[in-house]
């Protein structure tokens, strides 16, 4: 009996841990700690390099907190956040990284989501348009998996000049990272250009590794190798979108195991002509003798 407490406890402590692993991209860079959602400040192109948090279905199935328009500047900033004023009359949108969509389940996620630290320059009809829909999916993904992690952020590469005296970078890309620890984890990435978009999101599907290769980070480095190498390589939209089956092992062609089994039949033949040889060799020896 008390060998299966000791056991519970275990599983218990290891699903705790394996819930609480905090995935922050690599190198964690200039971080800004907030209640519910963590970033990576970059001072020169004055926005955040990722945007990192864990989003769960009672976060979105609670939701009922007023979205506000109270864009301010984030005092964890140490070299000092962008200004709500850089964006203004500049013809950018005032586009969240971690979308207000995603914390409204309280007053305090809410109010957080509009620091200017979490905020970027996108077009406005990529902010209202296909970047809208995307963070519409990610929470239907929640509601349904219970629980993912999102790293979302701008690429920096092609972009589109600068605004306001704080000269507030306009990147040329977005990209989004979702990560699903439940049941068979999956994980899935997107890379969208800034700007009017009636393709599919599919169309902008990824793999992680294209997307470390974009930004220069390395993303989900804390799952063990075997597993994110197995997640990152590839485009996988089986389990995220309807109507995509997951990939299946090809099977060996059949010449393949004629040709092993072929080796096979031979090695042992000639096993057995050495061993009769070999008896054969000795029982003339002892007949001579």
């Amino acid at each position: 009996m008390k060998l299966l407490s000791v056991i519970a406890l275990l599983f218990t402590a290891n699903i705790i841990a394996a819930n609480s692993v905090e995935f922050l991209p690599f190198p964690a860079r200039d971080i800004v700690r907030h209640t519910y959602y963590t970033l990576s400040y970059n001072e020169t192109y004055e926005q955040a390099n990722w945007v990192y948090y864990s989003l769960t279905d009672s976060m979105i199935l609670n939701s009922g907190e007023e979205r506000g328009n109270n864009f301010k500047m984030d005092k964890l900033v140490v070299t000092i956040s962008a200004k709500s004023s850089d964006y203004t009359k500049s013809g950018y949108d005032r586009g969240h990284l971690c979308p207000a969509g995603d914390m409204g389940f309280n007053q305090i996620a809410m109010e957080e989501s509009f620091y200017m630290s979490n905020i970027s320059p996108q077009t406005p009809e990529f902010n209202r348009g296909i970047w809208k829909e995307l963070e519409t999916t990610v929470r239907k993904w929640a509601v349904n998996e219970r629980h993912v992690y999102v790293v979302t952020g701008p690429v920096f590469k092609n972009a589109k000049g600068s605004i306001g005296k704080e000269e507030v970078l306009v990147p040329g890309y977005y990209f989004k990272i979702i990560f699903d620890p439940t049941d068979e984890p999956k994980m899935i990435a997107f890379v969208l250009p800034n700007e009017k978009s009636n393709r599919p999101l599919t169309d902008y599907a990824v793999a992680v590794d294209e997307v470390e290769q974009l930004t220069g980070f390395d993303f989900f480095s804390q799952l063990p190798y075997e597993h994110e190498n197995k997640l990152e390589t590839k485009v996988q939209l089986a389990g995220w979108f309807a109507g995509y089956e997951p990939e299946t092992p090809i099977a060996e062609k059949p010449t393949t195991n004629k040709a092993k089994s072929d080796i096979n039949f031979y090695l042992i033949l000639i096993a057995v002509i050495l061993f009769v040889a070999i008896v054969v060799t000795l029982s003339s020896r002892k007949r001579r003798r």
